[in-house]
């Protein structure tokens, strides 16, 4: 084989792949980059306008885009630091030699498995004010029933919790692959030296198990930022926008209000966020090989 075939082999290879990655994600982004520059709707047929920058203009104006960006922001801190902290507890917990530890393992990780559809809909009749959380409430405190989803102070909360519980056993994954790397050794010498309890995971597994922690820790805050399924499914954006993220705003503008290119802008947006980070993901992939 010549050195020519050899080395065009590989993209032989990958063509394939590229050509169905090219027809379903980069020449529609480009499109949508284009499109965020005109002035257009869903008819198809009708000629783009160029309007240049105006469209930016009116994104840097626009105070729902602004409450928007906020509610996502507000989400991604109030998820984040819950799934990280909570799967690396779950982690701990099930790296043990004990009796039927793959079936809790097997346990915390099914919900991973369970469709964002069916989770949205059960964890709506849960918060429902006839559903079961109310229901234990009214009949073991005598409450009222709470607006867990119409209450605008509790709905983001509510669905925060959704996200948490789907993504929790993922992480507490990665997390199980990096404690089973640690050498056993360390903790013998630790507890040698008297180091016991959550001393021993706080001098011991966090410094060993730091490039996880970031890891986590960006994938799940670009998770968290392209949210759409759950509030989509228990919501809707509201009660009074009070859910509304940016990826629900894009799905927002682009079939309610019919404004293609405006809502290619908000998507321009949420790119740029995603894409910073990715590139702190890519960063913290880049220097974990030197910790």
């Amino acid at each position: 084989m010549t050195p020519s075939i050899r080395s065009a082999t590989p993209w032989l290879f990958l063509m394939p792949a590229l050509l169905l990655l090219s027809l379903s994600v980069l020449i529609p982004a480009v499109l949508a980059l284009l499109m965020s520059f005109t002035r257009s709707g869903l008819d198809v047929s009708e000629p783009l306008t160029w309007v240049g920058l105006s469209n930016l203009r009116r994104l840097l104006a626009d105070a729902t885009f602004q409450r928007v960006l906020g509610t996502t922001v507000l989400y991604l801190v109030g998820v984040v630091p819950p799934i990280v902290a909570g799967s690396l507890a779950l982690a701990i917990l099930v790296n043990r030699r004990l009796p039927g530890i793959r079936l809790l393992r097997a346990a915390y990780y099914t919900p991973v498995l369970v469709s964002i559809v069916v989770a949205a809909i059960a964890f709506h009749w849960l918060y429902g004010e006839n559903g079961l959380l109310n229901g234990l409430l009214v009949t073991w405190l005598g409450t009222d029933p709470i607006g867990f989803l119409t209450d605008p102070r509790l709905a983001l909360a509510s669905v925060m919790v959704v996200t948490f519980w789907k993504g929790i056993g993922y992480y507490m994954v990665i997390f199980l692959a990096g404690l089973q790397g640690i050498p056993t050794e360390l903790y013998e010498a630790a507890a040698l030296d008297g180091c016991r309890g959550w001393r021993v995971h706080l001098h011991v597994t966090l410094p060993l198990l730091r490039p996880y922690v970031v890891l986590v820790a960006v994938i799940s805050a670009i998770a968290a930022t392209k949210v759409f399924e759950e509030v989509f499914l228990m919501t809707q954006g509201g009660p009074a926008g009070s859910t509304r993220t940016l990826v629900y705003y894009v799905y927002d503008q682009a079939f309610r209000e019919l404004d293609i290119s405006y809502a290619c802008t908000v998507g321009l947006a949420l790119f740029l966020l995603v894409m910073v980070l990715t590139l702190l993901r890519f960063s913290v992939a880049q220097g974990s090989r030197f910790l």
